[in-house]
């Protein structure tokens, strides 16, 4: 199992339209047939001091092995998330795991 998860910090200038745009792209990925699962969320309301819920949203694909997930970073829709949405992101964080 491969675990890509992205944390976005969206722009704080952003429209709702800007917002929306964003929701709608990253939606669509979940669409790329190489991933097993796709996970699109928000901060929980959970407060402890550990928890860091400043992002504004998360992404979690789930990949059966590494080679899924090299498949899901040249296909065109991520390309087109890229390209369309790295204009509406202040920051980006990303975490790959293997178990």
């Amino acid at each position: 199992m491969f675990v890509h998860a992205v944390y976005f910090w969206l722009r704080p200038d952003l429209t709702a339209e800007e917002q929306a745009q964003f929701v709608a792209e990253l939606e669509r990925l979940k669409t790329i047939t190489s991933a097993e699962a796709c996970y699109v969320g928000v901060p929980a309301a959970t407060d402890r001091p550990v928890i860091d819920r400043t992002y504004s949203y998360a992404l979690v694909l789930v990949f059966t092995d590494e080679a899924q997930h090299d498949a899901y970073q040249v296909d065109p829709v991520h390309q087109q998330f890229v390209a369309a949405c790295k204009p509406l992101w202040a920051s980006v964080k990303i975490y790959d795991s293997v178990g």
